[in-house]
């Protein structure tokens, strides 16, 4: 199979959406945001590899269909998400009605590539010797929401990542939010949580805080990255696996640090003003970066 330079690999979600409104069924997860969009960016040297249910192949074909590189792996169920809100937005129950098959070395055994992002939605999808056999082949990107969901009998439960000092060890480029980066620490000092992160192996910390920025972490430097201003809020989800894929685009594009997380903050920009996964060019990009207004973060570090 052919090496691709990018390769994201997770669960495409079954999303069944219930408002006092309506109830709406949509495609969704990391692999799912990430992979539409990578398809509006110049470079398509990429792949995602998924695993779903029968029910669910009709998503990879339209993936397909639309120019995404996809390998589909068998899966007895999809991932099926059920969210149900109030009248109150915040007012969210979360269930998970069916889950996929967790990832194992032997499926991915012919997957090449330099930098694999693992798209993590729950706690077992992607067991430590997964990670371990990816990190022998490229450079290991993992989003740590999906290891601190645990689902017991539906309900979906905030966990630590009880072997993270062993996984964390082989990967490269770590995204945490402020609450992720406290959970799998303990401190909700950015630089003291960075400093810990990157003492049990990762190379590349990036701690994203929304509209107050994001700071990335390299072992020598805090890169302070603004947010910039969107024109208007229409949709967040998918913001964080938007910055992430962002930013891992223009690192193996060779950019530096810097440089991918200023691409990586206006990207995710341009997603959170349209519902669905981004569908902007690098031209809008590279536009935003240009005259949106910048919003510093306001850390001491």
């Amino acid at each position: 199979m052919k090496k691709q330079t990018l390769c994201c690999i997770g669960h495409i979600t079954l999303d069944k959406v219930v408002t006092p409104q309506s109830t709406v069924y949509m495609p969704g997860g990391t692999a799912y945001y990430c992979s539409y969009a990578m398809r509006h960016l110049n470079n398509t040297d990429y792949r995602l590899v998924t695993a779903v249910g029968e029910s669910e192949l009709n998503v990879v074909e339209r993936m397909r269909n639309a120019g995404i590189n996809v390998t589909a792996l068998p899966s007895k169920h999809s991932v099926y998400f059920e969210n149900i809100y109030g009248e109150n937005q915040n007012d969210r129950t979360q269930r998970v009605l069916a889950k996929a098959d967790p990832f194992t070395s032997q499926y991915l055994k012919e997957i090449e590539a330099d930098i694999y992002h693992l798209g993590s939605l729950l706690a077992d999808d992607f067991p430590v010797d997964v990670i371990r056999h990816l990190a022998g082949k490229g450079l290991v990107a993992v989003d740590s929401q999906g290891y601190l969901r645990e689902v017991r009998n539906t309900r979906v439960y905030p966990v630590d990542w009880p072997e993270k000092k062993e996984a964390l060890k082989y990967v490269h480029f770590l995204k945490v939010n402020e609450h992720e980066m406290e959970v799998l620490t303990g401190y909700d000092s950015v630089t003291e949580a960075a400093r810990k992160l990157y003492e049990w192996g990762v190379k590349e910390v990036l701690l994203t805080f929304g509209s107050m920025g994001s700071v990335i972490f390299d072992g020598k430097t805090f890169h302070q990255i603004p947010a910039y201003e969107p024109a208007v809020i229409t949709d967040a989800t998918g913001c964080g696996d938007t910055y992430t894929i962002g930013y891992l685009y223009q690192r193996a594009a060779g950019a530096s640090i810097e440089e991918a997380g200023h691409f990586a903050a206006a990207m995710s920009t341009l997603k959170i003003e349209k519902s669905g996964p981004f569908c902007g060019t690098e031209a809008d990009i590279l536009h935003c970066m240009r005259h949106a207004k910048e919003i510093l973060p306001c850390f001491s570090l």
